[in-house]
């Protein structure tokens, strides 16, 4: 079972704004004093130009043009409601933001039947919605594929249960813990695991300055150290800059990238960069508009396709 892909989909922007449904507990977005055409223009004018550097070096990128109609400001996340699997399953999740919910497009799942993939099975978690229960993709849940295991940290958009039935459905381990980020003198839970961790093929980025609970902390390093994982540490303030929002993707002859945005980029140390380029190059680009307004980063907007071609 590969850890990386090479294919991923990505959603272009057309109603890009900050979402106010969303910012009632991610603490990373914040407003900006511009109008919203402005705004999706800059989003959509950082979406391509990163859509551009993971093509030019072999990055499989389907892109996927937003619905004007669904008025859906954070389609460009769409890693938050579906996920794909190298056994042709697809998961649909729930999700906290009732505009968000409109994201899921089963027309996606047309595209990717187009572009040669095979889904044999659609499992769906939406109906847990309605009893107000969320868990939103990769973004609440970071998966080793190759050893099974999967990271949760819990919050109001991550519930144990449904993260527990997730992970006896796809057979992989459950590893729980909660991460929290200062927010106006309080300690309040990270609204996404993939925030605050990224899982690659030999190393692992992570805040594990947010684990306040030291029990909790030491299963997350015994865990990763277990399957041969090199820690890579970042700090709060690293974080708050999107550092642990990467994701590990496969370009040309199968060569590794770790994907980031540049704020994510500029705030690793040498040592830190030395670090992670002993496994593989950075590919990293300029997100300013989108994290601002979306609370969001590089992670957040691709979702992997590891279903097996027709």
């Amino acid at each position: 079972m590969q850890q990386t892909t090479n294919t991923i989909l990505m959603i272009r922007p057309i109603n890009f704004r900050m979402n106010e449904q969303t910012a009632v507990n991610n603490y990373f977005q914040e407003d900006l004093d511009l109008k919203n055409a402005e705004i999706n223009a800059k989003a959509q004018e950082e979406f391509d130009a990163f859509v551009e550097k993971l093509r030019a070096v072999g990055i499989q990128v389907i892109v996927e043009n937003d619905d004007v109609l669904n008025d859906t400001p954070d389609s460009i996340f769409p890693n938050n409601w579906v996920s794909f699997h190298s056994n042709g399953d697809v998961a649909k999740y729930p999700m906290f933001a009732e505009n968000r919910r409109r994201e899921r497009r089963d027309e996606i799942f047309v595209r990717l039947e187009e572009e040669g993939f095979l889904i044999e099975n659609i499992i769906d978690y939406t109906s847990a919605e309605h009893e107000g229960y969320f868990l939103e993709g990769t973004g609440s849940v970071i998966l080793d594929r190759t050893n099974r295991k999967a990271y949760c940290a819990l919050s109001p958009r991550a519930d144990e249960e449904l993260f527990i039935e997730f992970c006896e459905d796809f057979e992989y381990s459950p590893v729980i813990f909660t991460a929290y980020q200062s927010v106006d003198g309080e300690r309040l839970p990270i609204y996404h695991t993939n925030v605050m961790m990224c899982i690659a093929d030999q190393f692992a980025v992570i805040c594990l300055d947010s684990i306040d609970d030291k029990k909790e902390r030491k299963n997350v390093v015994k865990n990763l150290k277990q399957e041969g994982k090199e820690i890579i540490s970042i700090t709060e303030a690293q974080m708050h800059n999107f550092a642990g929002n990467m994701l590990q993707l496969l370009g040309a002859n199968d060569k590794q990238y770790l994907v980031m945005s540049e704020a994510a980029h500029q705030s690793l140390t040498a040592t830190q960069v030395a670090n992670i380029e002993k496994y593989c190059p950075i590919i990293s680009s300029s997100l300013e508009t989108i994290e601002t307004c979306g609370g969001g980063s590089a992670r957040c907007m691709m979702a992997e396709v590891f279903l097996p071609k027709k």
